[in-house]
């Protein structure tokens, strides 16, 4: 499955609508194929050719005059559509990012983004209020729940919170994986049933660190599933 991690930054403070004038000034997008982050990105910033509002500045930094020089939206719209094509597309309150990118494609006499693209949606905001009903379940609040370092962010930035986005995409769907994710694609798995005793599996001697790291790692699993995890039950 080819999935992308997409964020957006706009002119507007967070909740305006792009039908008010508000446009795209930075795209980012990080590709997962297979549940597995690759080093294929997408990245631009855009001149939305109007003013930026101080609300907007104060979350991004992004100015008006900083972008003057990039292109605009009509002269990226080609490469990133083909970036896009056919995934599907992650995202954090989805409905905002995909009504700026639809207003953007119709400005330029499109029928949609959604269309044009074939990309289905998935909203991580959504999955995260179903899982942790009556939390917080911003990008922050999400990457301090699940361990996921932030630490560097400072300010929002489309790439640098697609890139957090993907890490805690997969935290939040760990529960999804399957034993058998990279077998099929070797031919190992044709039955219902496969004995991981005749798989040629190499073995590794840890050491006292990576030992730490994997009690770690059960540890916060023990949390996440209250006590179920069947690893620590071993």
């Amino acid at each position: 499955m080819r999935q992308i991690i997409l964020d957006t930054e706009t002119t507007g403070t967070t909740g305006l609508n792009p039908a008010n004038g508000d446009r795209i000034i930075e795209i980012g997008c990080v590709e997962m194929l297979n549940r597995r982050i690759t080093t294929r990105t997408f990245h631009t910033y855009l001149n939305p050719e109007r003013e930026i509002e101080e609300g907007a500045t104060a979350v991004h930094g992004l100015r008006w005059e900083d972008l003057i020089d990039k292109p605009t939206f009509a002269q990226i719209q080609k490469d990133f559509a083909e970036f896009v094509q056919g995934a599907e597309l992650i995202i954090h309150n989805a409905p905002f990012d995909i009504g700026f990118l639809e207003a953007e494609y119709k400005l330029l006499g499109y029928e949609g983004f959604q269309t044009l693209t074939g990309c289905s949606v998935v909203d991580t905001l959504r999955m995260a209020k179903q899982l942790h009903p009556g939390k917080r379940n911003s990008l922050d609040s999400l990457c301090e729940r699940y361990g996921i370092s932030n630490t560097h962010r400072t300010l929002h930035g489309a790439l640098l919170d697609a890139r957090l986005l993907a890490e805690v995409y997969l935290a939040l769907t760990r529960g999804q994986d399957s034993l058998s994710i990279g077998f099929e694609s070797v031919g190992i798995i044709k039955a219902e049933k496969v004995d991981l005793r005749t798989l040629p599996l190499p073995l590794f001697e840890l050491d006292t660190a990576a030992c730490a790291v994997h009690e770690a790692y059960l540890q916060t699993l023990q949390q996440e599933s209250k006590g179920q995890c069947v690893w620590s039950m071993l």
